[in-house]
């Protein structure tokens, strides 16, 4: 498995995914988005298996501040990547693979 964990340190599932992982013995890679964000083809990879929607946080302060509900859909992806802050974590990746959010009934089926 290459698991790669997208997270914030702020962020309670973010912990309790590393935890999960963790506590299974299993190696990841944690990646800051605040800080790193998510590069183009990473986010097109996610973004294919989990959706749009899935990825943007909209109860976040970020996405108020921003105005992400009166852009256009078009728009939208662009500053999705421009503003790490906008995006849920965790995201959690696994080759192909991905979800958002914590889910150790899918991590466990993964491989």
């Amino acid at each position: 498995m290459n698991i790669q964990i997208f997270g914030s340190s702020k962020c309670f599932d973010t912990k309790k995914a590393q935890r999960w992982f963790k506590e299974r013995r299993i190696k990841f890679q944690y990646i800051d988005l605040p800080s790193k964000g998510l590069s183009p083809r990473e986010y097109q990879s996610v973004k294919q298996k989990v959706g749009f929607e899935a990825l943007v946080d909209t109860e976040g302060r970020a996405y108020e501040e921003l105005y992400m509900a009166y852009i256009a859909p078009a728009a939208r992806e662009e500053k999705l990547l421009e503003h790490p802050a906008l995006f849920r974590t965790p995201i959690v990746r696994n080759g192909r693979e991905a979800t958002v959010g914590y889910h150790p009934e899918i991590w466990e089926e993964w491989e």
